[in-house]
């Protein structure tokens, strides 16, 4: 009876062994699997079977991974002190060379996109790091992921988030901002005089052409004032009219004199 009870108990044992080789693999995950120590494949997704003892496995995720990279006090080539931070996303590519070439590779990521990001803010005129973002981020993609590819880490994006300056630089920066648009409102102001002024001559010349014409904006701009509301309106007559009256009287005294 005890013999029963202790080969029950020991192939009870078993199964429990064998069982517990049965692994699920979810879709956005794989598993690398070791055999005594030597690497002999990357199983998933789905049921799989990993031998107890002898069989160890590493899971790995693939989907897109992000990851702070930590502000970073960095001095641009302007000689101007700034604190920067960043975004990285990037995946596993390939999950054997992420577990076998190296011990951590979320941790070495990090550490290769902060000293890539002082190197390269290091190299850029401040002006060119608040104004050509896109440009910068593609530069640090471009390294990061140059630099973790043997790790099969795919860098699918870089976004520099921030760019702190000190209080001293802001104000000189919003300064400057001021004076630029100032310039931009006086040149846009010059350049409406200007084609007004073309706009008047234009009009001035087409009048000029008849008597009548000039008349007609005599009469419409009496009209203008008139609507105005104004009790005292003063006509402006041109000096040819008083010369053509002194004529006219000088017509009628001479057959008086004579």
């Amino acid at each position: 009876m005890e013999l029963a009870v202790g080969l029950v108990s020991f192939l009870a044992v078993v199964a429990l062994i064998i069982l517990s080789g049965v692994t699920i693999v979810k879709e956005y995950e794989r598993i690398v699997v070791f055999r005594l120590g030597r690497y002999v494949g990357t199983r998933g997704p789905g049921l799989t079977y990993v031998i107890p003892v002898i069989e160890k496995k590493e899971r790995v995720p693939l989907r897109i991974i992000t990851l702070d990279v930590p502000a970073q006090e960095v001095m641009t080539e302007d000689n101007v002190p700034v604190e920067v931070n960043a975004v990285v996303y990037f995946r596993v590519k390939k999950p054997e060379d992420a577990i076998i070439q190296i011990s951590n590779y979320y941790k070495a990521t990090s550490e290769i996109a902060q000293t890539t990001l002082r190197s390269v803010v290091g190299q850029s005129e401040l002006d060119e790091l608040l104004a050509e973002r896109e440009q910068v981020n593609q530069q640090l993609q471009e390294i990061i992921d140059e630099q973790t590819d043997p790790w099969g880490i795919k860098v699918t994006a870089v976004e520099v988030k921030n760019v702190e300056l000190p209080s001293s630089m802001q104000r000189v920066i919003a300064r400057q901002a001021e004076a630029e648009r100032e310039r931009r409102a006086k040149i846009i102001a010059a350049q409406g005089e200007y084609q007004a002024s073309e706009k008047l001559n234009q009009a001035a010349e087409v009048i000029g052409q008849t008597r009548v014409g000039i008349q007609l904006r005599f009469l419409q701009t009496l009209t203008e004032i008139s609507s105005e509301g104004k009790t005292t309106v003063a006509f402006p007559l041109p000096v040819d009219v008083f010369s053509q009256l002194s004529n006219l009287l000088e017509s009628i005294n001479e057959p008086a004199e004579g």
